[in-house]
C-alpha cells in the first residue's frame, strides 16, 4: 500500500476546498415564489407587467429560476434558466429579449445577473437585494430594452 505524506493530502484538500464555491451559494431565504407589487414598483420606460411571479430553487452550485410573466401587451411569457455561481453564461429559455444568464453572489443579501442575447450583447444588468425579514426583495434592472431604448426598472417582490 503506498502511503501519502500529510504535505500532499493538505494540499488535495485545499485545492479540493478552494474549487467548491461554498460561499458562492444562493442565500436560502431567496428559495420560493416572489410575486411582483406592480403598485410599489417602478419600470421606465414602461408599462409595466400586469403580473409576473419568479420562483427560485436551489440547483447544486446554483439555482433554478423559473419566470412567469403577463407583460402589458402581448403573449404571456415562461422562461426557465439554471445558472451556477461560475462567472460563465448559462442558458435562458422562453425569454425573448436574453438568450443566456451569468450570476454572482455580492453579499447574503445581494446578487447581481446579467442577461445577454447571441452575440454576447448585455441586454440588462440585475441587482437583487433581499430585505432583512426575507419577506420582500427588489430587483434593480438596468439596460436596454428590446427596442433599443434605455431602460430602468426597480421592481418590488413579496412572498
Amino acid at each position: 500500500m503506498k502511503r501519502h505524506s500529510p504535505a500532499m493530502l493538505a494540499t488535495v484538500l485545499l485545492v479540493g476546498l478552494a474549487l467548491t464555491p461554498i460561499h458562492a451559494q444562493a442565500p436560502s431565504q431567496l428559495f420560493g415564489t416572489w410575486k411582483l407589487n406592480v403598485s410599489k414598483s417602478k419600470f421606465s420606460p414602461g408599462p409595466p407587467p400586469k403580473n409576473m411571479t419568479i420562483t427560485y430553487s436551489p440547483a447544486g452550485f446554483g439555482m433554478k429560476i423559473v419566470v412567469d410573466l403577463t407583460p402589458a401587451e402581448g403573449a404571456s411569457q415562461h422562461w426557465e434558466m439554471r445558472p451556477m455561481f461560475d462567472g460563465a453564461e448559462h442558458p435562458v429559455t422562453g425569454n425573448p429579449d436574453a438568450d443566456t444568464i451569468s450570476i454572482k453572489r455580492i453579499s447574503d443579501t445581494k446578487g447581481e445577473s446579467t442577461l445577454k442575447k447571441k452575440g454576447g450583447k448585455a441586454m440588462t444588468v440585475n441587482v437583487r437585494t433581499l430585505a432583512p425579514d426575507g419577506k420582500s426583495m427588489t430587483i434593480e434592472t438596468t439596460g436596454t430594452n428590446a427596442d433599443g431604448k434605455p431602460r430602468h426598472d426597480l421592481a418590488v417582490y413579496e412572498k
